[in-house]
């Protein structure tokens, strides 16, 4: 009888130990299973923050960069010195040698004026204006022609690079194959860039060189993608692709313009001719008719403020023909 109670005993003693130990168990493996989710969570919740710093972080260096770059087009549009002026022009004289220029034009004029029997009181007047104005018209006309031979190929290279980089070609060898195969002034400008990497300098100040020497809009967006990219990363393939459409829908704007505006400027040229026109064929008609024009002073004043409403409404038309985008 004792033997069985104390089996008893024993047993109501197990089962006590184990009512005491088994939840504390469970409940242990629960705890744990909370905690590792709880700490799952937590990480998760840390990549997201990460993701979303790195993501702000991300659009304030592309923020950062956009300003920099437009206040830089803004400083380039403004007034841009002589030497640049002639770099931009595909020149390759120095300053000095271009006013030297200017100076031997007026010369000529003052000459040209003085066989003429011009007045001596409007030689000066012409001699200045004509050195001045007339090899800046030159260096201007250059300078347009140069930057649309630099827009022209400037999609094509953008593609090439974009060709590159897809095939494997790091960027720099990517624009190191430009710098061989395009046209110029491609060639020449990409191979400068590659001679200012070689010097030491980082992509992006040798991109920005490029800009520096041709200040177009086209131009800034191609440094702009190419700073961001390397400043905060992203797909350089997809980033080039879109901006070589972007560069192809605006040539493309560009020359619907330019065919818009068409009629308008044959209209200014007809306008703007006109007066020399029928000059001409009185003075063919009736010699003597004009020659007081010429001969008195109210007539050579009258002359000179005709020229100068002239100028004036040529400039206005001009301009009213011209559209920046």
């Amino acid at each position: 009888m004792d033997v069985l109670v104390y089996v008893m005993l024993a047993v109501v003693g197990v089962g006590a130990v184990g009512f005491a130990l088994v939840p504390g168990l469970v409940g242990s493996s629960r705890a744990d299973k909370r905690m590792k989710a709880l700490q799952g969570d937590i990480q998760a919740n840390r990549r997201d923050a990460d993701v979303v710093r790195t993501r702000d972080s991300r659009r304030k260096q592309i923020a950062e960069t956009l300003k920099q770059q437009n206040e830089a087009l803004g400083k380039a549009r403004r007034r841009v010195p002589l030497q640049d002026q002639i770099y931009q022009a595909g020149m390759k004289i120095k300053a000095r040698d271009f006013i030297r220029n200017q100076i031997i034009v007026g010369l000529i004029i003052v000459v040209i004026c003085f066989v003429l029997q011009v007045p001596l009181l409007f030689l000066p007047v012409f001699g200045i204006a004509g050195g001045y104005l007339l090899p800046k018209l030159y260096l201007g006309r250059r300078r347009k022609k140069h930057q649309n031979a630099y827009l022209e190929e400037l999609p094509n290279a953008v593609e090439a690079i974009v060709r590159g980089v897809k095939s494997g070609l790091p960027l720099n060898d990517s624009m190191r194959l430009v710098a061989k195969e395009a046209k110029e002034p491609i060639k020449t400008e990409f191979q400068r860039v590659l001679d200012q990497q070689s010097l030491g300098k980082s992509t992006t100040d040798a991109v920005q060189i490029m800009f520096d020497r041709m200040p177009l809009a086209e131009v800034n967006f191609f440094v702009v993608v190419i700073t961001v990219q390397q400043q905060a990363g992203g797909n350089l393939s997809e980033a080039l692709g879109n901006l070589s459409r972007v560069l192809r829908n605006r040539k493309k704007m560009k020359q619907k313009i330019k065919a818009m505006s068409s009629e308008a400027k044959a209209s200014a040229g007809i306008i703007g001719s006109l007066p020399f026109i029928v000059g001409i064929l009185v003075s063919l008609t009736t010699p003597s008719y004009m020659v007081p024009l010429f001969t008195t002073t109210i007539g050579q004043i009258w002359l000179g403020i005709a020229v100068i409403m002239m100028s004036f409404g040529v400039w206005v038309m001009s301009r009213m023909i011209q559209f920046d985008f």
